[in-house]
This record gives structure tokens, C-alpha cells and sequence, in this order.
């Protein structure tokens, strides 16, 4: 049975270090990895854009 998650694809970003930082105490203080928080970060924006622009 094949597994039902997500499509996943590496990237490779340029950060400004405090952002960095940032993510990366976020991350750790949720117990998340670094690119579960930063799907969740992205996910959670781009949801609050759908609301704003659909009203």
C-alpha cells in the first residue's frame, strides 16, 4: 500500500542570519524539524491570503 503523504521537493533558499536564527529557535522550541516549521509557516500565510483576497 503506498503512503499517502505529500509530494515533497528539496530546495535550496538564501537566508538573511537573524531569519535564520529565528527559524531555527522556533523550530526547536516546537520540537519541529526546520522544514516542518517552515511548511507550517508558509502554509498557515498563504492560507490567510486566500481569506483575505477570496473575502
Amino acid at each position: 500500500m503506498q503512503s499517502e503523504r505529500p509530494l515533497k521537493s528539496k530546495i535550496s533558499i538564501t537566508l538573511d542570519d537573524p531569519i535564520l536564527e529565528r527559524l531555527k529557535a522556533e523550530a526547536e522550541y516546537q520540537d519541529r524539524s526546520m522544514s516542518s516549521y517552515i511548511n507550517l509557516l508558509l502554509r498557515d500565510h498563504f492560507e490567510r491570503l486566500d481569506k483575505k483576497r477570496n473575502g
